[in-house]
């Protein structure tokens, strides 16, 4: 099927179903495989695996064009009730990421982020529940019941707002050196894109999935949230 339409300036994310292939996600979006692999730091052999989140360009566009706009240029009308304005089109995909489970947590015990000096705050005041793992899990997913705040981790631009398959909000935050971090599972927004936040500024609420999902990348390449965390 064609892929959903979306907005010009932002990118999509696509949630690997069973089976799905990367140039099956590639063809479905209309864009190269090589461009899904380069966001996204695929393997050499471009495997994939169930509830994988992909970041998913717009044809022909690269990492160091996204939220170059000035804010608020290019933007849709604004709507209430959350932000200011509206979130892209929804960008759907077959499958939902899956809950994090007893054995993807850490050894079946919660924990907290071990302060390092990092540059980034946590995101959510909570126990992290399910840790960072190359090639299972991009970020980690922190405890967090619904209408719990959702802030900043560091000072940066609203590079992106969309939705995942089931119309959830999904929030990129562009920050210097090349990183970027991702908050999923929220469910009311505060920010709109171009906005610029401070560190600890709210982005809105954690929705009703019991948890936030928590990313850091550069280059579009997933890292440990943890080593960043103060």
């Amino acid at each position: 099927p064609a892929a959903p339409a979306a907005s010009a300036a932002a990118p999509r994310e696509h949630v690997v179903a069973a089976g799905e292939t990367a140039w099956a996600v590639a063809r479905r979006y209309g864009v190269t495989v090589q461009d899904l692999a380069s966001w996204n730091g695929l393997p050499a052999d471009m495997s994939l695996r169930p509830g994988q989140r992909l970041i998913v360009p717009q044809p022909g566009q690269r990492p160091d064009e996204l939220a170059t706009t000035a804010p608020g240029s290019g933007s849709p009308t604004p709507t209430p009730p959350s932000a200011a304005q509206p979130l892209p089109d929804e960008s759907t995909a077959p499958a939902s990421a899956p809950a994090p489970d007893a054995r993807s947590t850490d050894l079946g015990a919660t924990r907290t982020a071990a302060s390092s000096g990092g540059q980034f705050r946590m995101p959510v005041e909570g126990a992290i529940i399910r840790v960072y793992e190359k090639g299972r899990n991009d970020g980690i997913d922190i405890a967090a019941p619904t209408g719990t705040p959702v802030s900043a981790a560091g000072s940066g631009e609203v590079a992106a707002i969309t939705r995942d398959s089931s119309g959830t909000p999904i929030i990129v935050v562009r920050h210097q050196g090349d990183l970027m971090t991702v908050y999923t599972n929220l469910g009311e927004v505060a920010v709109a894109r171009g906005d610029t936040v401070a560190p600890g500024q709210s982005l809105g609420q954690a929705g009703d999935a019991g948890f936030v999902h928590f990313e850091v990348r550069r280059g579009f390449e997933s890292l440990d949230p943890e080593t960043f965390l103060n």
